[in-house]
């Protein structure tokens, strides 16, 4: 029986080299701003440490050996992640930042040769990034409302429409691209298709930036709002089969929520670390904020919110490399996916309540904290459709009972017993008539 809840020391190595990166380089360098971000910032700060990585053998993490990863699936990638959730510059530094995991995941599994030479390779390395245009203006990342059309011209396809929040648009290299290619199919989850577009590609614009949050209106930077304006790509730009979107997306989608959620862990156990301090340190005319038991009560549900959001994060990792298929955790990864929001925003709010009006500034990350929650409810999927995906598969666990009354009416369950232990209920009774038999006789003969 394998049951533990503890890390082999080899991989404790890298977790606590990784804690040391985090604490005393990458933290740091977030804050430089966007001195880091520049074409000099980059080869100066980000490229040297993405190559200690590199040699670390951290790189890449979330895809297996055979897609070009590291291969330590998803315990140790939660592990890692947790520790990367912390800050935002790190999933870059470690080559694992959205959207560039999840495209690179469905190009391994089901790109080209010639298509994975072209983008998974460079992905992989660091070299390019890439963005992912679902969600349309008309009904967000609704297949069905789906309005961008791939249209068959001879041996390329011209892609008319326009798509919102396309994550990693600006700076990238290829868009994965959704669009309907087969609009009369019987099945309209075989509608779509998916296809790698060059971001170059002469007719694809980028309308505006969209900011999360009380940031700017429009201008560079956040998700694209995209256009695509007579989109001439060849017939091998189509990722997969064709009309085949629906059934990839299941599997970029599956392991980015996970992801997610693994980083969403760290970036809960931050705001907790950042909690707890102010109310140890925080005085008041009575003592310091740690002294008030409803500072108490707000801390200790903070704690057990965070401990069971994290092991629920685990056993999903552990279910997926034990099971190495995605639609057999469906029900656990909706769970997390439910759960991740809800968790982060009670424990951002209650950090940024504790640390009082400097804790609502921009002095502090928790307004980004509470944003980025609520961003995850919305993000690969609202809330209340994985929460009806929980209840479909736990309720087909169970079968209904047609008969008046449930068989576990507690008249029903005496009435089956009762059949069930006939005989010994009849021996029992027997029994007990010849015991009060034989101290009858003796008080009398007394």
């Amino acid at each position: 029986m394998a049951w533990d809840f503890e890390t082999d020391p080899e991989f404790q190595k890298k977790l606590d080299w990784i804690e040391d990166v985090m604490e005393n380089e990458i933290e740091p360098l977030s804050h430089l701003g966007m001195a880091a971000f520049s074409t000099e910032g980059r080869e100066r700060f980000i490229k040297p440490l993405q190559d200690r990585v590199k040699a670390e053998g951290l790189w890449a993490c979330h895809l297996g050996p055979e897609l070009g990863g590291q291969g330590y699936g998803q315990v140790k990638l939660a592990l890692m992640n947790e520790k990367l959730g912390r800050n935002g510059l790190a999933p870059s530094i470690f080559g694992c930042q959205a959207p560039d995991t999840g495209n690179a995941e469905i190009i391994a599994h089901y790109g080209t040769d010639e298509q994975k030479e072209r983008w998974l390779k460079p992905l992989l390395n660091g070299e390019i990034r890439s963005a992912f245009s679902m969600s349309e203006p008309t009904g967000g990342s609704d297949p069905l409302t789906f309005k961008t059309r791939a249209v068959l011209e001879g041996d390329e396809w011209v892609i008319n429409g326009e798509k919102w929040f396309s994550s990693g648009a600006y700076g990238s290299s290829v868009l994965v691209l959704y669009a309907i290619t087969d609009p009369d199919h019987k099945n309209p989850y075989e509608r779509t298709s998916i296809f790698l577009v060059p971001t170059d590609t002469p007719g694809v614009e980028i309308v505006r930036g969209i900011h999360v949050g009380a940031g700017p209106v429009g201008g560079p930077g956040g998700h694209g709002y995209m256009r695509y304006t007579n989109v001439r790509v060849p017939y091998g730009a189509l990722l997969g089969d064709r009309g085949g979107a629906f059934k990839i997306a299941q599997t970029r989608l599956s392991g980015g929520r996970v992801h997610h959620a693994m980083r969403t862990v760290g970036a809960c156990k931050r705001a907790l670390d950042l909690m707890c301090q102010r109310a140890v340190s925080r005085t008041t005319r009575e003592g310091k904020l740690a002294d008030y038991q409803m500072v108490q009560q707000q801390i200790a549900d903070s704690w057990i919110a965070y401990e069971q959001f994290r092991l629920l994060v685990m056993q999903t990792a552990w279910k997926i490399d034990r099971y190495k298929d995605y639609t057999k955790v469906r029900k656990d990864i909706a769970a997390v996916k439910v759960a991740m929001p809800k968790v982060y925003q009670d424990i951002a709010t209650t950090a940024a309540h504790l640390h009082g009006a400097i804790g609502v500034s921009n002095e502090m990350p928790f307004m980004g904290m509470v944003t980025s929650a609520l961003v995850m409810g919305i993000a690969d999927g609202p809330t209340e459709v994985h929460k009806v995906t929980v209840a479909k598969q736990v309720l087909a666990d169970y079968r209904p009972s047609n008969e008046l009354f449930p068989a576990y009416h507690i008249p029903n369950q005496r009435a089956a017993a009762a059949e069930r232990f006939a005989d010994d209920l009849k021996a029992l009774k027997e029994q007990r008539e010849k015991r009060l038999g034989s101290e009858a006789k003796a008080e009398a003969t007394a």
